[in-house]
């Protein structure tokens, strides 16, 4: 296998002891490793001050940048606009959101190849001609390539994914951005990030039995909830840490998006040096080596954690159990022990139709081959599976060393499926026969998230997340609340027989293997390859820069929507069968916010139009306004925009006129998408005032003409009874960031400096 970028990260390497010693310098104290690699990649180079965590905007400069195919095409149409010939760091395209899985995995990805074509052609073309890496659809998921071909220890990388953090696996900082922020990165510029809070997690004692790494994150996001890691980077540390191979660590880091927590990570260890060694980059593993000290946190940070980490959590792996998360949510933990009881005290359907594993965070060959070990005692044990059963690989390397090493013929025996090397169920993705009934349902699967009617589209469907083992033990048993640590199951001849703890190799006996990885490189010179869009293109569309600000408050904004309690960025741009526009804004902008709920009615996809008074879908209500040239304005709940890291959700209000969100609180990545799309991104400065926001107001937005860091602006409601009430709104815009703001976008500022 082919090393890639081995100079860059010599490079970085070499960096290190100098950066280093220039951070230990201004912060004056030992070192978490989230801070190392933090200070060795700063864009102006050494550190001159220590920046304050959580409030401090830093401009970094990563190591790489990798896109998924349903976001590469809108960051890549926006590079097209900034005046670059080639891209400036090493940077590639996956090509795994656009396959749906149906049928299994040959019919699936020529069925894919058939509908996308016009899509995946435009992705390599753009690729080759900006000098960008390109793997092919069945190549696998963009964070699993990543982890075998790209990551590694101590560099920083970002991704317009969310789960890009599955690379912390490496020991990277590997954090989910939007396009615009890819686009700075490609294009050679700075980028910000506020310094993040550290939220250290120790593990002690050792996996056994039933447990597997990722019931560490489920436990974390049972502690810390879907928002408890905004703006923090979570380090992991201790000798439980130490004991994990590195591809649980990559399951624990990816889901870690889950918390909202800006990245996780582990320091360097033996368990990377033999992953990386298994995947052919045993040259990284020996660059590493004369570094590692450099590639974890420093032993007085791990000995008293406590004074170098904002918050520390504690988990002994010794004494964890097998959880499962949801539904509806992925931070709702519930230890397997005490299923049945939480089952029927929440009137939860107990049958398990279907149970799926795989997919970026659970597909990794120690995943498989413990979930094989379990399949094999169906017909050892002389048992059934009671559910339907899917596999998901994680990329092309791991499909055929699977099947090479006879995983896939033991899975076909007790009736599973295999679906293509793609994100398929785990995004909204699968054609599932029958989902259109809207049955009242339950499924158990190995990914990350598991928001209502994220899998196959039915809102009533409950999905619980689980280990590859106990997802596995599950569907077979076809049972919720069965519990394999202590159960038993009746086989065929009437006896009962209790299933074996999952056994597996952390890494292939046989080494792995591939015939074609799906790697297409870059063309040397990229100056005569054509990127050609049809203008009647149903699935591409160039962009044209947004307008200005206008120089003057916004005056008589319309209330678009007040949305209610959960709102995350499926919620305001749904994925599913919607992923097919995702190159085209106007297109995909019909579906913004139809799945956000109304808070003066209940309902989703149904607004007051303040033009007619009648009631519509939110799309054609705001192109109602946006003809009439008013600006509206969007309202939300807590954790505003959780979840992916899909500018989509941002560019689609800001394309159809929507001027401002206000909200309780954002997450991170919603909010930055928010703000380099020329968008105002505001929280109320008293929460309880999002209750004052009615129905037909009308709002006016002032203190723009002063808009300065730090200082609130003011919002005045006018009601329809003639009414006002003024409300303070604060910010976190600096002064980059308002820039932004007055061009129209961060994308116009970096337009015209190239320009001149």
């Amino acid at each position: 296998m082919k090393v890639f970028d081995l100079d860059m990260i010599q490079k970085v390497y070499a960096q290190y002891p100098e950066r280093i010693a220039a951070a230990r310098k201004v912060v004056g104290r030992p070192l978490t490793l989230s801070e190392k690699i933090l200070y060795a990649h700063l864009w102006d180079g050494n550190a001159q001050a220590a920046y304050e965590r959580g409030n401090s905007y830093v401009d970094f400069a990563p190591d790489r940048v990798a896109m998924q195919d349903a976001t590469a095409q809108m960051a890549l149409l926006q590079f097209m606009q900034a005046g670059k010939k080639r891209v400036a760091v090493p940077s590639t395209v996956h090509a795994d959101h656009l396959i749906q899985a149906k049928l299994g995995a040959s019919k699936d990805l020529q069925e894919s190849l058939n509908q996308n074509n016009e899509v995946f052609n435009f992705l390599s073309s753009i690729s080759n001609k900006y000098g960008i890496g390109f793997w092919k659809p069945g190549a696998g998921i963009i964070h699993q390539v990543v982890l075998e071909n790209y990551a590694f220890p101590g560099g920083m990388m970002i991704g317009t994914d969310s789960h890009t953090v599955n690379a912390g696996g490496l020991g990277m900082i590997a954090i989910g951005v939007g396009g615009a922020d890819a686009v700075d990165v490609m294009a050679g510029m700075a980028w910000e990030l506020k310094f993040p809070k550290l939220i250290g997690v120790k593990l002690t004692g050792k996996l056994s039995g039933w447990t597997s790494a990722k019931d560490v994150i489920l436990k974390v996001a049972d502690i810390l909830t879907v928002k408890g890691g905004t703006g923090a980077i979570v380090e992991y540390f201790g000798e439980g840490a130490i004991s994990l191979s590195c591809t649980g660590k990559g399951t624990i880091c990816n889901m870690g998006a889950e918390i909202g927590a800006t990245t996780s990570t582990f320091g360097y260890d033996e368990s990377m040096r033999r992953y990386l060694e298994a995947t052919g980059r045993k040259e990284v593993a020996d660059a590493a080596d004369q570094v590692k000290a450099y590639l974890t946190g420093d032993p007085e940070v791990y000995a008293q954690p406590e004074k170098y980490f904002d918050r520390v959590i504690e988990i002994n792996l010794s004494e964890l159990e097998p959880h499962l998360n949801g539904p509806f949510t992925p931070d709702l933990a519930t230890p397997i022990s005490q299923m049945k009881e939480v089952a029927a005290q929440n009137g939860w359907p107990t049958k398990v139709e279907v149970g799926l594993i795989g997919s970026c965070t659970n597909s990794s060959y120690e995943d498989i081959s413990r979930a094989v070990s379990l399949a094999k005692q169906v017909a050892q044990k002389g048992l059934k599976t009671k559910a339907e059963f899917t596999i998901t690989p994680g990329s092309e390397l791991v499909r055929y060393t699977i099947e090479r090493d006879g995983f896939l013929d033991t899975f076909s025996q007790i009736g599973a499926r295999v679906f293509a090397n793609a994100c398929g169920p785990c995004i909204g993705m699968w054609d599932r026969m029958g989902a259109e009934k809207q049955e009242r349902n339950t499924i158990v699967h190995s990914f990350n998230r598991n928001f209502a009617k994220r899998a196959d589209g039915n809102p009533n469907t409950l999905a619980f997340v689980a280990s590859p083992e106990l997802v596995t033990a599950l569907a077979i048993a076809g049972d919720l609340t069965f519990n394999p640590i202590t159960d038993t199951l009746i086989n065929e001849k009437g006896e009962a027989v209790k299933l074996d703890p999952p056994t597996g190799d952390e890494l292939p006996h046989k080494g792995f293997a591939v015939e074609d990885a799906g790697y297409e490189a870059p063309a040397e010179d990229g100056s005569k390859v054509q990127v050609d869009v049809k203008e009647d293109s149903k699935r591409l569309q160039l962009l044209y820069p947004f307008a200005a600000w206008e120089g003057i408050d916004l005056k008589g904004l319309k209330l678009l929507i007040k949305a209610k309690g959960k709102c995350t960025t499926d919620h305001i741009s749904m994925a599913g069968p919607w992923l097919k526009f995702r190159g085209h804004l106007d297109n995909i902008s019909n579906n913004m916010l139809i799945g956000a709920v109304n808070y003066f009615n209940d309902k989703t996809d149904l607004v007051k139009n303040q033009l007619t008074g009648a009631y519509g879908p939110v799309p054609s209500t705001q192109r109602d306004y946006k003809a009439a040239s008013i600006g509206s304005i969007v309202v939300g709940d807590e954790n505003y925009g959780e979840g992916s890291s899909r500018e989509h959700a941002a560019m689609e209000p800001r394309h159809l006129g929507v001027r401002v969100v206000l909200v309780k609180s954002f997450a991170r990545i919603h909010e930055t998408n928010l703000k380099k799309q020329g968008m105002l991104a505001l929280t109320f400065a008293n929460k309880d005032d999002y209750n004052k926001i009615q129905e037909d107001d009308n709002i006016d937005i002032v203190g723009l003409t002063a808009f300065t860091p730090g200082k609130p602006l003011e919002v005045i409601l006018k009601h329809s009874d003639g009414s006002t009430e003024t409300i303070q709104a604060n910010h976190s815009y600096n002064a980059q960031q308002i820039e932004w703001f007055k061009a129209g976008g961060a994308l116009n500022v970096i337009r015209k400096q190239f320009a001149s």
